[in-house]
C-alpha cells in the first residue's frame, strides 16, 4: 500500500507528538543513557517510560543496548538531533515574534492609559475638573 508523502510525515510529527517522547529524545541528544537515568529525569511512571520508549524504538528513532542487567538507549542517527535543534531555532523565533508584540500592546496601552488619565481631568466642555 502506497502511503503519500504528506501522510507519511504527518505519522512521523504525531509519533513525536507526546511530551515524554519529546523529553527522552531531548536527554538522548549527548549519547546513549540507561533507563534507570532516564527515570530519574522524566518523572513518571516505569511502566509509562517503558510504553513511550517502546513507541519510539518500534518507529526506530532509538535503539535499545543491552550491557549486562543495564538497558540503555539512544538515537538511531543524528538528524532528529538536528530536529529539535530546529524546533528550539524555531519556537524562538515565534516567541521573539509574540515578545515583540506584547511589546507593542504594552506600549499601546500605557500610552491609552495616559491619554485617558489626561482626559480624565477635564470635563466635557475642556474646563479642568475640580481636584477633592
Amino acid at each position: 500500500m502506497h502511503v503519500p508523502l504528506y501522510q507519511a510525515k504527518a505519522d512521523f510529527f504525531r509519533m513525536l507528538g507526546h511530551p515524554v517522547r519529546i523529553r527522552v529524545l531531548e536527554l538522548l541528544q549527548h549519547g546513549p543513557v540507561p533507563v534507570r537515568d532516564l527515570l530519574a529525569d522524566i518523572d513518571i511512571e516505569p511502566s509509562s517510560l517503558s510504553q513511550q520508549l517502546a513507541v519510539l524504538r518500534r518507529s526506530g528513532i532509538v535503539v535499545s543496548i543491552r550491557e549486562g542487567s543495564t538497558v540503555s538507549y539512544a538515537l538511531a542517527g543524528g538528524d532528529v538531533a538536528e530536529l529539535l535543534r530546529a524546533a528550539r531555532r524555531i519556537l524562538t523565533e515565534l516567541l521573539a515574534g509574540q515578545n515583540q508584540l506584547l511589546s507593542q500592546l504594552q506600549q499601546a496601552e500605557t500610552t491609552a492609559a495616559e491619554v485617558s488619565g489626561a482626559g480624565s481631568l477635564f470635563t466635557g466642555r475642556g474646563s479642568p475638573r475640580p481636584t477633592p
